[in-house]
């Protein structure tokens, strides 16, 4: 089914408001969790927003969870590779992304990795269910490796840990308070939670993330989380950015409607 799309305007506070560079726009895109069907359609509707927008030096930063719970994990990573191939996008690491590679050479991360999704992403690639679910762990490894092609692992293994535009930042879990950005842990960036979400204060710039789950685009004063849920919802949500503007884009099963954030 067509995933229904709708616009949100950004709401601003009292505080000095983050920008983007000059003539950049920039374009954030939450956890897509293998849903394929709604990264198609706002793929297509962050296209159609850029045009409408005039000239702009864009791009476009794929926060990370691509993969894992969804049941067409190999097709996003597919449309990933493909949109990258057409346009400026910054791909960043998520921590499904690391539980995959790990376990392509660790068992005991292997079986952390089904726990939160992984069987799917490894029947995505077409291993089949019955040979999968009978095989002991060290069968099942072989079998993902030999299904998943090497030019998607080098791919997955290219992703960054953050990028910097502007007075933001993009990463997939957050950052530890505290902490220089520059010194900040890979580990951080991709898994944590506590005590970056309760943070009140200044991270050294604003950042954006997906990773925690959240009905509506949930904005701080210091933060924009942007996962809401594209498998566990049914909507993906991406962040437009030029200047001190923002708004979000959404791909949803719902009814599609426009309103203030």
């Amino acid at each position: 089914m067509l995933s229904k799309i709708r616009t949100l305007l950004g709401r601003r506070d009292n505080r000095q408001a983050p920008s983007i560079p000059s003539g950049e726009r920039v374009y954030a895109v939450g956890d897509i969790h293998g849903r394929a069907d709604l990264f198609e359609d706002l793929i297509h509707a962050i296209e159609q927003d850029d045009a409408s927008r005039g000239h702009a030096h864009t791009t476009v930063v794929l926060l990370g969870d691509l993969i894992d719970r969804g049941n067409q994990s190999a097709r996003v990573v597919g449309q990933a590779r493909h949109w990258g191939s057409q346009r400026r996008i910054e791909f960043i690491q998520g921590n499904h992304e690391e539980m995959l590679l790990v376990s392509r050479e660790d068992t005991d991360a292997l079986r952390s990795f089904l726990k939160f999704g992984g069987l799917e992403t490894i029947l995505s690639y077409g291993v089949d269910p019955e040979a999968a679910v009978s095989a002991d762990l060290q069968d099942l490894q072989r079998l993902m490796n030999e299904a998943i092609p090497q030019d998607d692992v080098d791919f997955l293994e290219s992703f960054k840990k953050m990028v910097r535009i502007g007075d933001y930042v993009f990463v997939h879990a957050g950052v530890r308070p505290e902490t220089p950005l520059e010194h900040q842990s890979g580990r951080d960036c991709r898994w944590i939670r506590e005590p970056f979400l309760s943070h009140r204060g200044d991270f050294g710039a604003f950042v954006v993330h997906g990773h925690t789950i959240t009905p509506e685009p949930e904005v701080c004063a210091n933060r924009i989380g942007i996962d809401t849920g594209a498998f566990l919802h049914g909507t993906l949500t991406a962040i437009g950015l030029q200047g001190e503007d923002r708004w979000f884009i959404q791909a949803s099963d719902s009814a599609s409607r426009s309103e203030a954030a």
